[in-house]
Order: C-alpha cells, then structure tokens, then sequence
C-alpha cells in the first residue's frame, strides 16, 4: 500500500514528523528574530499600521513564507539523493506542493478572519448610525478581497485537478505492485477487488484524510493564538467567570467529548464493515464462477450466500442507527456552544459585531480541527476495513518473501 508508492514508507514519513519539528523549533527558536532585518523586503510589499486592518502581504509574512517554501523543497532535494524511486516525482515532490497549498489555503482563512472583522463592524456602524458610512467605503471594502479570491479560487481549482492526479498515479503504483505478484494472488478469494476496487478506494482516503488532517493541525497552528487572543475580550463564562484564553478551552473540550463518545459507540464498525466485504466477496464470487459453470450458483448455495450478507448489513444498520444519533446529536449541538459561552458577554455590550464573528469563526476552526476525528470517524471506519483486507492480501506475498529469504543458502 505505502512502499509500493513512498520510498522506505517507514524512514519516509518519520524524517517527515521530525523535519518538520526541526524547522518549526529552527524559525521559532532563533531565525524569526531576524526579519526585522530584512529592510531590502520593504520595496516590495506594504506594512502593517497600528489601527488599520493589516494587508494580506507584509514582510513578516513573506519571510516566513520564503522560509516554509525552503524548507518543504529542501526535503524534497535530500530525499531525491537518498532514495529516488519510480514514483518520487508524485510521492514525494507531489505531497510536498499539496502540504504547501494547503498551508496557503490556511494562511487566506486566517486573512478572512480578520477582514471579516472589520467589515461586519463596518456594517455595525451602518446600522446603527445611517450614513455614516458612504456607499463608495461599503464597495470599496468588498473591492479590496477580489484579487485575494481569484488568486485563491485559481490555487484550488489546480490543487483539486493535481490531487485527481496524484490519488490515480498512487492507484497505478499499487496496481503495478499487485500485478507483478498476480500469481501468488489470483487465488485469494476477491483477488480481483482487492486490485481493482480497493487500490483506489484506499489511496483515494489516505489523501484525502492526509490533507485535512494536515490542514487542521495547521489549522491550530494559525487560529490557536489568534483565539487565545480574542479570548481576553470575553468578559466571563457561564458558571466559570473570567477565564485566560476561554474560548480555547472550550473548544477543546468540545471537540474531545465528542471525540471519545463517537469512538466508543463506533468501536465494533470497522469489523463490521471488514466482515461485510469478507460476505460479499464469498457471494459475488459464486456468481461469477456461476456464470461459467452449472456447478456453481446453485439455489440454495445462492441462497446461503445471500443470507449471511443480509444478516451482516442488518447487523451494520442497526450499529449505524446508535452511531448516528450520537454523531448527528453532538455536531449540530456543538454549533450552539459558542452561543452559549459568550452569552454573558453578548449581552453586557462588551465586544462589537466585528469581533463576534472573528471569535466565533476562530472558534469554529479550531474545534474542528480538534474534531477531525470525530468528523471523520465513518472515513477512518472504511479506511480501516480496507486496510485490513489489503493488509491480508499483501500478507501472502510477504509470507512467500520470508520463505524464500529462510530457503536462500546461508553463507558459513
């Protein structure tokens, strides 16, 4: 599934966890302490006034923009003299320039958080005091986010049209794998749907789970702060008072309640799921052979067959009906929560419509990034079973390696 794809999987994705350690503690520790003196950046983009909402582009951000960006194709430069197999262009450049959009992707939500701000106490002003705001200030402000948003549609469209790519040249190195061990395989029963259907499903999940567990830790890493901040304009907590920082750990005790409940009433889907493919694999397979022998597919074969599957869809239905209350229950009660925290707040006048919405856009965010489990708890239940039978599959041809190896002449 991973080596067929990623050089050395192992070694791969663990100099990932720790490159990515090294450069956070690098531009926090001390290289950050330099931008100051990157005057040379000044000519090139606007600057930040105290009171005025801040300019997408200033030089702290390019700067750690520059640094992001080397420091993501400088990994991808040592790994292409460490190993470079068939894949490294898409495995490992690829997953690099998806991480980094991503990250751009992250960076434009943290910039709408804070536009937003100000527009909506704009419209505050608006509203409360007629014309006091003129109609070319209103337009001019609306104005001010089209290049951001045709820039950031564009990147999307791309990322979207590169990753369709990406999961299809993942299926295609599975699929080569599998083939070049076809007659160790042919006889498995679903051979052929392990190779066909779940190659893709498989690398279709891993991405797609891969880049929004990516985007949500970087997610935490933008909003975390910014939260932590507005959060001193929260006045008290229902019960609780004035707390430092509230919001953040409302958000995330939010987010791990529903996280521990969804895993605990969904703990017997992933085998449930598991078993279903197991059943239909037997019955389909009978079919098959059926169409070309009168041997096979017999009525009361057929109807033995059908009959397990029928009792473990049930069996799933009725795991699904609990799961379902719980989730649908926890993700539309979870939207309530910020209502009711900044309650004492809203009502005592303390903050601005402007700064309502940053708090609670900022609070959102980061309770979804801590409820990436929960909000992907069915994923990971069908990645999981699909892990588990490809696991099985692949299982043979490391089984026949060993055998092999153990068989090979020793030398004395």
């Amino acid at each position: 599934m991973f080596r067929s794809f990623f050089p050395s999987p192992i070694i791969f994705f663990s100099s990932v966890v720790v490159w990515t350690a090294v450069a956070i503690i690098i531009w926090f520790g001390f290289l950050s302490d330099f931008v100051p003196m990157l005057e040379y950046l000044e000519e090139f983009v606007p600057q930040a006034v105290e009171g005025e909402r801040p300019p997408f582009l200033t030089v702290d951000k390019l700067s750690i923009y520059i640094y992001i960006l080397v420091a993501g194709f400088g990994f991808t430069l040592i790994w292409f003299f460490i190993e470079r197999n068939k894949w490294y262009v898409w495995s490992v450049f690829g997953s690099t320039v998806i991480i980094l959009v991503t990250y751009y992707s992250v960076q434009i939500s943290v910039y709408f958080n804070g536009w937003f701000g100000n527009f909506f106490d704009l419209i505050q002003k608006a509203l409360t005091e007629p014309n006091s705001v003129k109609l070319s200030v209103y337009y001019g402000e609306l104005i001010t986010v089209v290049p951001i948003l045709i820039v950031s549609i564009s990147v999307l469209i791309l990322l979207s049209f590169f990753v369709n790519h990406y999961v299809f040249r993942w299926r295609t190195a599975m699929n080569d794998y599998y083939m070049e061990n076809w007659p160790k395989l042919r006889h498995v029963e679903g051979a052929a749907q392990r190779v066909q259907e779940d190659t893709m499903r498989f690398a279709s999940i891993v991405e797609g789970l891969g880049v929004a567990f990516v985007r949500s830790m970087m997610t935490l890493i933008a909003f975390l702060p910014l939260l932590y901040s507005l959060s001193q304009k929260v006045t008290e907590l229902p019960f609780f008072g004035r707390v430092d920082g509230s919001m953040v750990y409302v958000a995330i005790m939010s987010a791990l309640l529903g996280t521990v409940l969804l895993a605990v009433v969904g703990i017997k889907l992933p085998g449930l799921e598991f078993n279903n493919q197991k059943v239909e694999a037997a019955y389909r397979k009978e079919l098959v052979y059926g169409e070309d022998s009168g041997d096979h597919a017999q009525p009361q074969t057929v109807k033995e067959l059908f009959a397990a599957v029928r009792k473990n869809y049930f069996k799933l239905y009725f795991n699904y009906l609990y799961f379902n209350l719980a989730r649908y229950a926890y993700l539309q009660g979870s939207n309530f929560i910020p209502l009711a925290v900044l309650g004492p707040t809203i009502v005592s006048g303390a903050i601005t419509f402007g700064v309502f919405q940053q708090i609670r856009d900022a609070f959102d965010r980061v309770e979804e990034s801590f409820k990436f489990f929960a909000n992907s708890w069915t994923t990971i239940v069908d990645l999981i079973s699909i892990y588990k039978r490809l696991s099985a599959f692949e299982s043979i041809i490391y089984q026949d390696e060993v055998a092999s190896h153990d068989d090979a002449p020793q030398n004395a």
